[in-house]
This record gives C-alpha cells, sequence and structure tokens, in this order.
C-alpha cells in the first residue's frame, strides 16, 4: 500500500506535469493559428499580385473577355507567365463568369463561354477581388495553392475578370518549418522554465520525504543501535498493559545496565563502547520474541519488556538467558571484552500499572542489583521505595553540602606507639543530615563518586585540612584521603598545591593516604601525578594495606613513606589466635626493609597496645587513642603543652564518652 504522502506527491507531480503539457499543447495551437493565418495572407497576397500583373499586362484584355483573339503582344506575354513557376494557371472571363482564355500551365485555351464561374460573376456584382486559398490533390493541383478573381475596371467600371492560381505550397512548407522550430524552441523554453523548477521540487519533495521518514525513525529509535527509544517503548508498554487488562496473565519489565561501561570507553575509545552495545542490542533482538520489546533508553541502559507470562519464575529464566547471551565474550579486533551486567525486574499488575510507575520499579530493582556487587539479578520488592527516597534525599544533601562547603571535618590523631606521643591527626570528613546527625562517609562517598562530585568535595576536604593544620604546633601532621575518583576527574596534583599555597602549611606536613584500587590500572598519568605531588615534599600513604590481591606489588612499583595496616586485622585480632599477629609482624617486618613507616588502624584494646609495643609497630591509631573530633574540640591545652619543653608533663586526653582516657604526652 502506498504511503499516503507519497501519493499526495505523485498526484501533486502528475498535475504538475498535465499543466505543463496543456500550456505547451496550447502554446502549440496559438502558434499554428498564427502560422496558417500568416499562411493565408501572403498566399492571397500572392494571387492578388499575380492577377493584377496579368491584368495590368495584357492591354486587349477587355477585347478577350468579349471573344476575341489575344494580340501578338498579349500572347507572347501569356506564354511567358504561364511559365513562372509558382503560377499553375490564369484565366480571362467576361463579366457573366463565363471564362473566354485559360491556360494550365501548358497551354493556353480559347474556351470561348463554355465553362462557367460563379466566383468571377461575384467578382463582377461586387466590383472587388475574391480571393481564397484550397488544398488540392496532385499533380491535378497543388497541394496548397491560392486563387484570386480580379476585376479589371475602366472607367470605373468592370470590363472583365482576371483569376490567377499561384502554388504556395513552397511557402507552406517554410512556413510550417519554421512553426515547427518555433514550436520547439518554446517548448524547450517552457519545459526549461516549467520542468527544471519541477524537478528541483520533485527532489526537494523526495528529499523532504526522506528527512521526515528519518525524522519519525529517530522520533521511536535508538540512533546507535536501532532499537525502540524511550518514547516508543513507552507507547508499546502501554498497550501491552491494555491487553493484560483484558486478557489476564502478566509481563516482566527487565532493566539492563553494562557494568563498568566507562571503563571500556576509557580503555578501548567511544567506538569501542559502541561496538559493545551494538553488539549487545542485537543479542537481546536475537534471544526475544516479535512479541516482546527491546529498547535503548541511551548510555549502557537497556530495556526488554517479556509479555505473556504467567509465573515470576519464567520472568527470572528469561532474565537468566539475557544475562547469558549480553555477558559472552565479544570478539573487537584482536581483543576480548568480557561484559557483565546488572539486572532488574518489575512484573505487572504487582508492582506497578502504568508504563512509569514499571520502569520505577525496574530502575530500583537494578539499583539494588549494583548496591548487592553487580552482575546479578533482582526482583523489585516494595520497600526499595522507602530506598530510593534515602537516595534522593542524599543526593540533595550531597550537593546542598558541595554548593554550600557545609561539610564537617572531624580529626582522629595518631600517635607513636613508643611513648605515645601525638604526632598528628587524619581529617575524616561527615555529612550532616536534616535531622541533625552525621552521616559517615562510607555511606555518601560513592554516591559522590557517582555524581562526579569528589574532586569539589577532595577539594574542599584539603584546604580546610591545611587550613586547620597551621593552627596546630609543627611538626603535628595532617592525613587527608584521596578518592581514585579525584584522579580521573580533576588534576589532584594542581589541588594539593593550591592547598599548601593557600593555607602555607608546609608541605612535610601533609599526607596523602590512598588505596591500592587507584593503581590498579597502571595508568601512567596517576603515577606522574603522585610523582609530582611526592617531589612537593608531600608523603604518600598506602592505605588499607593487606585487603587488596596485589597489595605488595605496589611497594616496589612507587616509594611509599608510610604503610597503614587495614583495621581488619585489629578487629580479628581477639578472635583469630596467632593469625593475625603473624600476619602484622610480618607486615611490620616488611615495612623496615623497604624503609617504609607503619601504622595500624583500628586499635581498640589495651591488649592490642601491649602487642603493638612489643611488635616494634611505628604508629598507632584508633578507638583507644581517641576518637574522630571536630577541630574546634581538640582541647587548646594539648596542643599548648606539646609546644613545652616538659617530656614528662602530662595533657589532657582526646576522648568520647566511653573512650578510654589516654594522655598525650608532649614531646620536643
Amino acid at each position: 500500500m502506498l504511503n499516503p504522502l507519497t501519493l499526495s506527491n505523485f498526484k501533486k507531480a502528475a498535475l504538475a506535469g498535465s499543466v505543463m503539457l496543456l500550456v505547451v499543447f496550447g502554446v502549440g495551437v496559438v502558434l499554428k493559428a498564427t502560422v496558417d493565418n500568416l499562411l493565408y495572407w501572403d498566399a492571397t497576397a500572392a494571387a492578388e499580385s499575380w492577377a493584377r500583373y496579368v491584368a495590368e499586362n495584357v492591354t486587349d484584355i477587355e477585347e478577350i473577355a468579349g471573344g476575341a483573339q489575344p494580340s501578338a503582344q498579349s500572347m507572347a506575354f501569356l506564354i511567358r507567365t504561364q511559365q513562372i513557376r509558382h503560377v499553375f494557371g490564369f484565366e480571362i472571363i467576361n463579366l457573366y463568369g463565363n471564362i473566354q482564355l485559360s491556360s494550365d500551365g501548358s497551354k493556353i485555351s480559347n474556351v470561348r463561354g463554355s465553362v462557367h464561374s460563379e466566383i468571377a460573376a461575384n467578382a463582377a456584382a461586387l466590383g472587388r477581388p475574391i480571393i481564397s486559398v484550397k488544398e488540392g490533390t496532385p499533380p491535378v493541383r497543388p497541394k496548397y495553392y491560392s486563387v484570386a478573381y480580379l476585376p479589371v475596371t475602366v472607367d470605373g467600371s468592370p470590363r472583365a475578370i482576371v483569376a490567377a492560381y499561384v502554388d504556395v505550397s513552397e511557402q507552406r512548407e517554410h512556413f510550417r518549418n519554421a512553426f515547427l522550430l518555433a514550436a520547439l524552441a518554446l517548448c524547450l523554453l517552457i519545459g526549461g522554465a516549467v520542468g527544471i523548477p519541477t524537478i528541483a521540487w520533485y527532489r526537494r519533495t523526495k528529499e523532504k520525504q526522506q528527512a521526515d521518514r528519518r525524522i519519525r525513525y529517530l522520533a521511536h529509535h535508538d540512533a546507535l543501535t536501532g532499537l525502540s527509544n524511550r518514547a516508543q517503548l513507552i507507547e508499546k508498554l502501554e498497550l501491552a498493559l491494555a491487553v493484560l487488562s483484558l486478557r489476564g496473565g502478566s509481563l516482566a519489565v527487565h532493566f539492563i545496565d553494562l557494568d563498568h561501561f566507562k571503563e571500556v570507553n576509557d580503555t578501548l575509545g567511544h567506538d569501542g563502547g559502541d561496538f559493545l552495545l551494538k553488539t549487545i542490542a542485537e543479542r537481546l533482538r536475537a534471544v526475544t520474541r516479535v512479541e516482546d520489546v527491546v529498547a535503548r533508553l541511551g548510555g549502557d541502559e537497556f530495556v526488554v519488556v517479556q509479555t505473556g507470562i504467567a509465573s515470576k519464575d519464567q520472568a527470572e529464566s528469561f532474565a537468566h538467558r539475557l544475562v547469558s547471551a549480553a555477558t559472552a565474550p565479544i570478539a573487537l579486533k584482536d581483543q576480548q571484552i568480557a561484559a557483565t551486567i546488572s539486572l532488574g525486574i518489575a512484573l505487572a499488575p504487582v508492582d506497578g500499572t502504568s508504563p512509569e510507575r514499571l520502569l520505577k520499579s525496574a530502575d530500583l530493582a537494578l539499583y539494588r542489583s549494583k548496591a548487592d556487587g553487580r552482575n546479578c539479578i533482582r526482583f523489585f520488592l516494595p520497600e526499595m521505595d522507602a530506598a530510593l527516597l534515602a537516595r534522593i534525599a542524599l543526593e540533595k544533601s550531597l550537593r546542598d553540602a558541595v554548593l554550600n562547603e557545609s561539610f564537617i571535618l572531624h580529626y582522629q590523631p595518631v600517635f607513636e606507639i613508643s611513648g605515645h606521643n601525638l604526632i598528628g591527626f587524619e581529617a575524616l570528613i561527615r555529612l550532616p543530615a536534616a535531622d541533625g546527625t552525621l552521616i559517615p562517609p562510607l555511606t555518601f562517598i560513592p554516591i559522590a563518586e557517582e555524581l562526579r562530585l569528589i574532586d569539589k568535595i577532595g577539594a574542599w576536604v584539603l584546604k580546610e585540612a591545611c587550613k586547620a593544620a597551621t593552627t596546630w604546633p609543627e611538626p603535628l601532621t595532617v592525613a587527608v584521603n584521596l578518592s581514585p575518583a579525584q584522579f580521573k576527574t580533576g588534576n589532584v596534583s594542581a589541588t594539593v598545591a593550591s592547598a599548601l599555597k593557600a593555607s602555607g602549611l608546609a608541605p612535610q606536613r601533609l599526607e596523602l593516604e590512598i588505596t591500592e584500587t587507584l593503581l590498579l590500572g597502571n595508568s601512567e598519568f596517576i603515577m606522574k601525578e603522585l610523582q609530582t605531588i611526592k617531589a612537593m615534599g608531600v608523603a604518600i600513604v598506602m592505605d588499607d594495606f593487606g585487603t587488596g590481591y596485589s597489595s605488595l606489588s605496589y611497594l616496589w612499583r612507587f616509594p611509599f613513606d608510610k604503610i597503614k595496616i587495614d583495621r581488619s586485622f585489629m578487629q580479628g585480632f581477639d578472635t583469630s589466635g596467632r593469625d593475625a599477629e603473624t600476619v602484622v609482624k610480618t607486615i611490620i617486618a616488611l615495612g623496615r626493609e623497604l624503609k617504609m613507616r607503619v601504622t595500624v588502624e583500628g586499635v581498640e584494646t589495651a591488649r592490642q597496645v601491649e602487642f603493638l609495643d612489643g611488635a616494634d609497630a611505628d604508629q598507632v591509631q584508633g578507638y583507644f587513642f581517641g576518637r574522630p573530633v571536630p577541630a574546634s574540640e581538640i582541647e587548646a591545652g594539648i596542643l599548648t603543652n606539646f609546644q613545652e619543653p616538659h617530656p614528662t608533663k602530662p595533657a589532657v586526653s582526646i576522648h568520647k564518652a566511653g573512650a578510654p582516657m589516654v594522655k598525650l604526652v608532649a614531646t620536643n
């Protein structure tokens, strides 16, 4: 069936062609009429001219009309006249219309009134020429000739009639040829004037049709994969839900997200990312039915609507097929891409009766899948709504805190194990909640990284921590944690340099703590940034040592100033027997060999302190020595005593309710 728009344009083109043909036909008719008229007047003028020529040169024409023989002079003239090519006959006729003398072009004959010409009689009666143009049949008559009946008058009275027959066939051919050339030229001119714009209009119309089709296609499809887009997904989902309400049953919305897709773009480029997305799209199409819907919502998010299901088990089984298809290794040039996906499922009508509600439910299930470690399948649960509201509130709090710089820094003291002397603090960020409580970094930092706010937060922490440290006695240090995401979103070395310059803090009093996650990619850029920071005089610390897969391999790749043993070893100290002791002693010994200081985190009991005293650790940090507190709560007396040379004078302890009272001994 023809597209209505195509049919309409076809009609317009046919109409334009018909109009052009009518114009050409009309012009042809006018041209022919004009040529025929010109030919007629030329033919009649020629016949009348020849008739007058004969009348003027035959001196005894009145006598001949009366029946006399022409004189010798007149006969000689008449003989010459009939030899002229265009004149094929003439007649001398009396006033009654009787022909007295006739020439057929080859001979002159006396007719003596035996032939009567009514036209000649009428010309005599009217006293004026009668001229006609006729078509003949060769060889009797030319194809086209003219006849003039001319009254010959003497003293104003007719005396005889002269008829001249002139062959105008040749002139007619000339006129017709001229007409054809003129008509052809005019047709070409009209064709150019009308046809070229018509062709241009037709081409523009075709281009517009193609553009309109493309626009309509893009309005309902994803440009990269050709899958349905969000608009068409909503339409098809509305239709499926309408059918569901009539026939019963259920349908499943599978919300799919590629895990760590940004890393694919970073390592393989956007061409590699696009290839992965198109391949995933093709595989999803291959395992779905015609009645199912496969859509891409943008980025690395896909949705599959599975219709006509009877149970949750069917949806789960289908989800596993989707996962298997999408996660099969993908060959790109000489590389293999092993993608994983997170998948959330919402069922209709249980989890929603509108497209928007179902997509929201599936998205919440997907969020749970990501939160549970990715590469897994989760169904929507009602309590996920509350989690979403909490997430939205947390995101708003984060954005407001970044905008208004309303974060809070708490500082946890770090001590030398020998003598339990205070040597510095670690800055720990807190996010104030609406109810006045403080949200810990483990809760909001991952979200800040997802929202790409971590570079702004990190810059603020550095600035505030350095400023606070300048109020402390030298050489107390301040340690600041760096997120791996900060290195992806900004120039960390420039941020560090700016914070030091703004605060005036000596670089040797600043420690920056990183985790091995930052070094997993072994990026040349990251190594260069760390070297730049270390060259400033800032200490680089490997935090959470012992929790990764290959921590030891990084110790010789980069000259760290300090190793911080993860708190998990102290948490398991009292339950794991000698295993924790052995590992901690080994790490301390390793630090000694590599000339790196070793800090043990999470120290909370006197037994742990006693062990670390004997294990020859360098520094300790934990609730046993002090909880994190705001800068304003670090008692001024401690810092004052710290500056004075009283090696045995006790200072006021830094503690919170429930924490052990630990005295800080001043040191020079």
